[in-house]
């Protein structure tokens, strides 16, 4: 089963909530970049294909603990999606897994026990159980179908050398509580108009490069989630393909574009 990557097409960071987390708005978008997930019945749970793997063998746990079930499944992870950018893979296939697994119970969860299931693993996972363009609030993982435009094409730039430290670090740096009610009032707005293009900016995470992407043709260009990843859109296929051309010499790059 595909394992999709995203793209936060906003995200915009408040305070800290009671229970540790920052309060957010975000705009989640799924990719036709995808990993690919595979589960079959094994004597004992394991994860191969990918070795820095914990998060799909806790799904795993977790589903089997739900049901009362022993864990005997073996997943296979093939990855497409770059590790650490920001675009959920991992998240992705938590969910896949989850799903994979509950489809093969005599007694499948239902949706809601799935859905926290999730969100113990990790505010994205609930995003990737979902389909079609879902606006995020409270940490996230609070979800709510939006109709957006998505006849546009995404290039995906990971800059050489790029790092960064956990996405629980990044956050715990923020500090722009101050005006977050503005933000998210106008973020919103943007989305009620249906105008992706003028979409606030990344609250978590900024790159000079998204300048470079807009430059090229790109009519939105930002960081994904907490980064590094860069994305552009462009209306264009043939002028995202150019773009993801020239963008080479700065790093890894992908064209794709939104899945439902």
């Amino acid at each position: 089963m595909k394992a999709h990557a995203k793209i936060n097409l906003a995200l915009v960071v408040g305070p800290l909530r009671d229970d540790g987390k920052h309060e957010v708005v975000t705009v989640l978008q799924r990719l036709e970049l995808a990993d690919e997930v595979t589960l079959e019945q094994s004597e004992r749970l394991a994860v191969e294909g990918f070795d820095g793997d914990t998060i799909v063998h806790a799904a795993l746990e977790a589903v089997a603990a739900a049901a009362g079930v022993e864990p005997r499944w073996r997943a296979r992870i093939d990855k497409r999606i770059p590790v650490a950018a920001g675009l959920g893979g991992g998240s992705s296939d938590a969910a896949t897994a989850l799903l994979l697994a509950n489809e093969r119970l005599a007694d499948p969860l239902d949706d809601g026990r799935l859905h926290e299931l999730a969100t113990a693993l990790g505010a994205d996972v609930p995003f990737f159980l979902t389909r079609g363009t879902q606006l995020g609030t409270g940490d996230g993982s609070v979800l709510e179908p939006i109709e957006l435009p998505r006849d546009y094409t995404v290039v995906l730039l990971l800059p050489n050398d790029a790092t960064k430290a956990s996405t629980a670090a990044v956050y715990a740096q923020f500090d722009r509580d101050a005006g977050f009610e503005r933000r998210r009032a106008y973020l919103l707005e943007t989305v009620e108009a249906g105008d992706i293009a003028s979409l606030p900016p990344n609250d978590l995470a900024s790159s000079r490069l998204a300048e470079r992407v807009t430059a090229l043709g790109a009519f939105r260009a930002d960081v994904s989630g907490a980064g590094p990843a860069v994305y552009g859109l462009f209306l264009d296929r043939n002028a995202a393909e150019r773009a993801a051309r020239a963008l080479e010499p700065l790093g890894r790059t992908w064209v794709s574009g939104p899945a439902w």
